[in-house]
């Protein structure tokens, strides 16, 4: 019995030095899943943080500047910010010299005509299917003055059309000239109005009649320019 008693006691002094040179963590793991481990599983869930918010769109652009050349020329014009808003609408306005300025207020010029005579048209039938159904004599007046405007924003439309190749042709004279009388003959639509009083001037017309003066001044001021520079 005391051999045995001995080996009995060998074996529990052997499994305590085991223990001991055992890491605690690979005890506690046989004991079972640690405070901390189960700890953890009351813990909320974590949560991802909220995205930010969308970032705001981005600027509008600058509008574009003028050329130089664009902004020192109209400066030298009776209507400057007219003069620029014109010439600016052209994008070969950007690399044009002063004549090549000089034509495209020309342009201009003629598209407002161009816009003036169609809207004198329109104004004229609109007037004339009106009289067709109710009748009246100044109605018929009037639509036949406005047929006679639109016939004079048409003159004045012909008009800068052939300034614009007297430019090309670098007759500056020429061209003066006829860019003056366009911007007259508008004026003759109002007095027809003025005198025979068939019903109030269009306000379309007299807005158009305006504009056509201004734009004509324009395009004469750069002509002055382009013919003092060629001198």
């Amino acid at each position: 019995m005391a051999p045995m008693a001995a080996t009995t006691a060998s074996r529990k002094a052997l499994v305590l030095v085991l223990l001991a040179l055992l890491p605690l963590s690979t005890v506690s793991s046989r004991a079972g899943p640690s405070s901390h481990r189960s700890s953890s599983h009351g813990k909320p869930p974590k949560h991802s943080p909220p995205r930010g918010s969308p970032s705001p769109p981005p600027p509008a652009p600058a509008p574009p500047q003028p050329a130089a050349l664009v902004r020192t020329t109209c400066n030298s014009t009776t209507y400057p910010d007219l003069c620029v808003s014109a010439l600016s609408a052209d994008p070969s306005s950007a690399t044009a010299d002063v004549r090549g300025l000089s034509a495209i207020a020309v342009s201009a010029a003629a598209a407002n005509a161009s816009g003036g005579a169609a809207t004198a048209a329109a104004l004229a039938n609109a007037i004339t299917n009106a009289t067709a159904a109710a009748g009246g004599e100044n109605a018929t007046v009037q639509a036949a003055l406005l047929r006679t405007c639109a016939g004079k924003y048409g003159e004045a439309r012909d008009a800068l059309s052939a300034a614009g190749g007297s430019i090309a042709a670098r007759d500056y004279d020429s061209a003066s000239v006829q860019v003056s009388a366009a911007g007259e003959y508008p004026q003759v639509c109002r007095v027809l109005f003025q005198r025979q009083r068939p019903g109030e001037y269009p306000p379309e017309l007299a807005a158009r009649e305006v504009a056509l003066r201004q734009l004509c001044t324009v395009a004469l001021d750069i002509i002055t320019i382009l013919s003092n520079n060629s001198g």
